[in-house]
């Protein structure tokens, strides 16, 4: 569980210079490179279907424009996740840790002492919690952003990725979806109840046995698997429900409403082509909402009810795909 909790800490700039790889190999794999003679580099050759600039320009004008509240919804949700977490399970964890150290230093009866308080931790749990399979622990929110703009570029690597699969390349495969990844995900780390109180049992068992070895790695065993529950807000889908909001502000001045309702379509496909529910029906409902928002903006008519009918549906669509449990 520790090593979980560190990588997620440098996921977003290991996953940067991921990306930053993949793309030289996406652009080197179809096309020849030549040395720069004055600074003895290698310069990927054109690709052969470069980005689309309008969609780079409008991506990064979003980014600039609502990274802010990216971060803002990054706190909001690790601060609602950081109170579903039980400060007795907590305990009943650490405590745990410590028995396994006990054990370590031949301190049996320090051991012994840690696991009894630990399963009274426990026998508390399994009261106020008689019908919960998993109480949460531990919580970690990060912002992974790995993911390219251009879906001509997204499309070439979930090919590269699907024949690395095919050919069971499978490291290669986790390197190229690892690539594909623009996301808020809300990591939840889980204590088991219907097995972590056999395993308590289990050790005081064999530490009575003097079966000290034993004992440890079943404790071991119970702390390394505690189960972590992923669920994620894909950002494309963040950017597109604040442009909406921005273009709703805007929606007097048509030009610049248009341009953020352009924004909002792009990011929501976008959403779709990485995976995030893809297969869900609302990216089509949010697609034509969005033109015919457009069609209302170009004429005369009164859109603010469009707006707030198009805030709501994306807010449930946000919703949903963090409810969507990933494991």
């Amino acid at each position: 569980m520790r090593n979980e909790t560190e990588s997620n800490a440098s996921l977003t700039k290991a996953g940067f210079t991921i990306f930053v790889v993949l793309c030289l190999l996406v652009v080197g794999g179809c096309n020849s490179s030549k040395p720069d003679e004055k600074t003895g580099t290698t310069k990927p050759a054109k690709a052969s279907s470069p980005p689309t600039s309008d969609l780079q320009k409008q991506h990064q004008e979003a980014e600039q424009q609502f990274r802010p509240e990216i971060e803002t919804q990054r706190q909001q949700n690790e601060n609602e996740a950081k109170q579903t977490l039980d400060q007795e399970a907590i305990a009943a964890v650490g405590l745990t840790g410590e028995a396994i150290k006990s054990i370590t230093a031949n301190k049996k009866d320090d051991a012994l002492a840690l696991i009894e308080r630990a399963t009274g931790k426990i026998n508390i749990l399994l009261a106020r919690n008689p019908a919960s399979a998993l109480i949460p622990v531990s919580v970690d929110v990060v912002v992974i952003d790995t993911a390219p703009v251009d879906p001509k570029v997204i499309d070439q690597i979930v090919e590269r990725a699907t024949d690395a699969t095919k050919h069971r390349d499978l490291p290669i495969a986790r390197i190229l979806l690892a690539s594909l990844v623009s996301e808020l995900r809300i990591r939840t780390t889980s204590l088991p109840l219907a097995t972590y109180p056999a395993a308590l049992q289990q050790a005081a068992q064999l530490l009575d046995q003097n079966k000290n070895q034993d004992a440890g790695k079943v404790l071991l065993t119970a702390i390394n698997t505690l189960v972590m529950v992923d669920h994620v807000i894909p950002l494309p889908l963040l950017l597109a429900q604040a442009a909406i909001d921005a273009a709703n502000s805007q929606r007097q001045n048509k030009d610049i409403a248009l341009t953020l309702l352009k924004t909002a379509k792009n990011e929501a496909n976008r959403s779709r082509l990485l995976g995030y529910l893809s297969s869900d029906s609302e990216y089509k409902g949010l697609d034509d909402e969005i033109s015919s928002l457009e069609s209302a903006i170009k004429g005369k008519a009164d859109t603010s009810s469009m707006f707030s009918h198009l805030r709501d549906r994306i807010s449930a669509f946000v919703k949903k795909q963090k409810e969507h449990e990933q494991r």
